[in-house]
């Protein structure tokens, strides 16, 4: 089985893949044995047409896309002796070498017939996995040599890179022209507000997660800690990793030492406390911010005693 999912410079999209999973449980459910071939900038350990020897094929099937341009017609050349079949595609030139190649072609649309149902609609159920966001600084210059910003972005997205979970890159940066990013605070926690987690290097990335009731994975990008290690301990907040954890065990590990297993073990530790037992506790922390808003003794923040503090300015200036 092909697809543009197969091609070197193709592109593997979630649609073409569950299209392929469609046709995968088909073929299973007729007891047809089949291999799928990958592009192997996708899936670098799958089978690629580098490793296909066409003459131990019959048939050949092709998944979703376009049927269209000097790649299809390829596949048609080279397994010419095969019976070939297009499924769920888009014709677009109906006597192009590319459509006229196919045996028989199972057009979802473009062949002259009323539009199909495209093949992902009714792929398998998939598995759930978390949505987590991740908010990053590669900023705050104010830290001289203390900054570890680079180092800890880099082992934070290798390491999210190799998670099974839905990636949602954020900035808390508010720009009222930029449509990629949230013109107020409200549009920006009613993102945060729909995750399960949020990975941060940032003292906002933080303090916004706990708002919205959410965990947050945070890591302190300054050796030695600053203002993000301050603010989990104002938080009271658990899941906080410091810079040195993960910049000196992944030095160590390229070294060819154990250490970078120690950060990985680090992070995948307090990653399963946050969806686990810190759903409840950053729930419980959001509540408490909100509820300090109408209780006088509830948790307390610099602005409670600014008023005293611009009497008691005045008052000292007054009187010099």
């Amino acid at each position: 089985m092909t697809g543009w999912f197969s091609f070197l410079h193709g592109e593997a999209t979630a649609g073409d893949v569950l299209a392929l999973a469609r046709v995968e449980r088909v073929l299973r459910d007729a007891g047809a044995a089949y291999d799928v071939v990958w592009s192997p900038g996708f899936r670098a350990d799958g089978t690629h047409f580098a490793d296909v020897d066409p003459a131990a094929y019959s048939r050949l099937v092709f998944v979703c896309g376009p049927v269209h341009g000097a790649q299809v017609e390829e596949l048609h050349r080279r397994f010419a002796h095969c019976v070939r079949v297009a499924v769920g595609v888009s014709v677009v030139d109906a006597g192009s070498p590319a459509v006229t190649g196919f045996h028989r072609v199972l057009a979802r649309d473009g062949a002259g017939d009323g539009p199909g149902l495209d093949l992902a609609a009714r792929a398998p159920a998939l598995p759930a996995v978390p949505v987590v966001g991740v908010v990053l600084t590669h900023g705050q210059h104010e830290y001289g040599g203390r900054r570890r910003h680079e180092e800890v972005a880099a082992v934070l997205t290798r390491w999210l890179a190799g998670r099974d979970c839905a990636r949602l890159e954020l900035e808390t940066r508010l720009d009222a022209h930029d449509w990629r990013l949230c013109g107020t605070p409200a549009q920006l926690e009613a993102v945060l507000s729909r995750l399960d987690l949020v990975v941060t290097d940032r003292l906002h990335g933080l303090v916004l997660a706990l708002r919205a009731g959410v965990p947050a994975l945070a890591v302190d990008p300054v050796e030695g800690g600053a203002k993000v290690t301050a603010q989990a301990r104002a938080c009271g907040w658990p899941a906080l990793v410091p810079a040195e954890r993960l910049t000196k065990a992944s030095a160590e590990g390229s070294a060819g030492g154990s250490a970078e297993v120690s950060a990985e073990g680090t992070l995948e530790r307090w990653w399963d406390w946050c969806l686990a037992d810190g759903r409840a506790e950053a729930a419980r922390i959001g509540a408490g911010f909100h509820a300090a808003e109408s209780v006088p003794d509830g948790v307390p923040d610099a602005a409670d005693g600014l008023v005293a503090a611009l009497r008691e300015a005045s008052e000292a200036a007054a009187g010099r």
